[in-house]
């Protein structure tokens, strides 16, 4: 069975995306601020950071004077964690309900069809 997690508030879900996509840990907060792009002060990054390590998303240590964090969940474990409670919450775990909303008034071609049939054989068990 596969792991699930909290949903993360916004402004966490950016930075965990922002310490994904460094990929080389531990990671800095300087490094993380960087690649987040925000005009963030380093006080509110922090916060976000000993929010992310209470909920147990990253592990946090002290190098010298700088804090460098490492993640203790994996991307695609998150997003697949998120996809399924989506699919729960708002469609009742029906995908077909999901596939119906996303095009209301289009009817699918034969290629979309075709790549629909593809992606549910690989699921099957």
């Amino acid at each position: 069975m596969k792991p699930t997690y909290p949903r993360l508030p916004d402004a966490e879900l950016e930075v965990m995306k922002a310490l994904w996509a460094l990929g080389d840990y531990p990671a800095h907060t300087g490094d993380i601020a960087q690649k987040l792009d925000k005009s963030w002060k380093a006080p509110t990054l922090l916060k976000l950071l000993s929010r992310l390590e209470e909920r147990g998303f990253v592990a946090g240590a002290k190098e010298g004077r700088a804090n460098a964090y490492t993640p203790l969940v994996q991307e695609a474990d998150y997003l697949s964690s998120e996809s399924r409670s989506f699919l729960e919450r708002l469609h009742g775990g029906s995908l077909s309900s999901l596939v119906v909303s996303l095009y209301p008034d289009a009817k699918l071609t034969e290629e979309d069809v075709a790549a629909l049939e593809r992606i549910l054989e690989k699921g099957e068990k």
